[in-house]
C-alpha cells in the first residue's frame, strides 16, 4: 500500500498571507537547525523521522519542536556511546553515598546531551572509550563533596537552581572530568581544543583527568592548573597556540 510522504519545510510552498505562516516558519527553522535531516530530496519517511527525533530527545508539541519535555530515564542514550546514568551516577562521592543526583531542570538534561554529542562522542570516536571521573553534580551532592569545588564556576551543576530559585552556575552548559587509559592527557586535551567546540578546558597534568565543558558562552578558554612552590594549584589561562605546543 502506498504511503504518502511527509511534506517538510512547508513554508517553501505557502506565502506569508497563509494562516499560521509565522508559526510554521518557526517550526521549519527549528527543524533545519537540528541538523538531523537531509531535506535536499524528499526527506525521511514518517517512521525514520519519528525515530530520529526520539533518539535525539525531540518531540513535536502543539506545532512546536520541543526537547526533553519528558525527562529521560537513566538508561536512555546520551549521545552515541554513553547513557545518562554514566554522567549522573559518576564520581567517588556519588558512588560512596549513593545519593540521588538527578537533574531537576529540563535544560540540565539538554546540556548533558549536548556535552556528550559535541565533545565526548568525538573523543571516544578518536581515542576509544573514556573513564568519567566527575560529571553532573546536584546541589545535594555538592554538599557531600570533601575538598575544593566551585559550583558557581565549574558548570558541573548544569542549569540547576539553588534554594532561592537562582542559577547555581550562570555559565550554564555542562561539564565533565574524564581520562583515557594509556593515553597522555596532554595529547587528549590538545586534541579536544583543536577538534571540538568546547567552552572551557582545565588541564591538570599528563596523568590527571581533564575538565571540559560545553556551553552557550563558547569561550574556548584553556586553563593550565600549575602547582606552586607551596604545592597549591594555580590557574593560568593560556592561548590555544601555546597549549598545543606544550610537551
Amino acid at each position: 500500500k502506498f504511503q504518502a510522504p511527509l511534506l517538510y519545510l512547508k513554508t517553501h510552498y505557502i506565502n506569508e498571507c497563509f494562516p499560521g505562516y509565522s508559526e510554521q516558519l518557526a517550526f521549519d527553522e527549528a527543524l533545519e537547525a537540528t541538523g538531523l535531516f537531509d531535506f535536499s530530496d524528499y526527506g525521511p519517511d514518517e517512521e525514520e523521522f519519528n525515530e530520529v527525533l526520539r533518539q535525539n530527545h525531540f518531540s513535536i508539541e502543539e506545532g512546536r519542536l520541543a526537547r526533553f519535555s519528558v525527562p529521560p530515564t537513566l538508561d536512555d542514550p546520551c549521545g552515541v556511546y554513553l547513557k545518562f546514568r554514566d554522567l549522573i551516577e559518576c564520581g567517588e562521592t556519588q558512588k560512596r553515598t549513593g545519593l540521588e543526583n538527578l537533574p531537576r531542570q529540563r535544560q540540565s538534561y539538554e546540556a548533558l546531551f549536548e556535552l556528550a554529542t559535541k565533545i565526548l562522542d568525538p573523543v571516544i570516536d578518536y581515542f576509544g572509550m573514556i573513564e568519567l571521573t566527575y560529571a553532573f553534580c546536584s546541589p545535594h551532592l555538592s554538599k557531600k563533596i570533601q575538598g575544593r569545588i566551585s559550583p558557581k564556576l565549574d558548570q558541573h551543576a548544569a542549569h540547576e537552581l539553588n534554594q532561592r530559585g537562582k542559577l547555581i552556575c550562570r555559565r550554564l552548559g555542562a561539564a565533565v572530568d574524564f581520562k583515557v587509559e594509556d593515553e597522555s592527557m596532554l595529547e587528549v586535551a590538545q586534541w579536544v581544543v583543536q577538534n571540538t567546540p568546547f567552552d572551557r578546558l582545565y588541564y591538570y597534568g599528563k596523568d590527571r583527568p581533564v575538565h571540559v565543558s560545553y556551553g552557550p558562552d563558547q569561550k574556548r578558554q584553556i586553563v593550565h592548573m600549575k602547582k606552586s612552590q607551596a604545592g597549591r594549584l594555580v590557574p593560568a589561562v593560556v592561548s590555544l597556540e601555546k597549549f598545543c605546543s606544550m610537551e
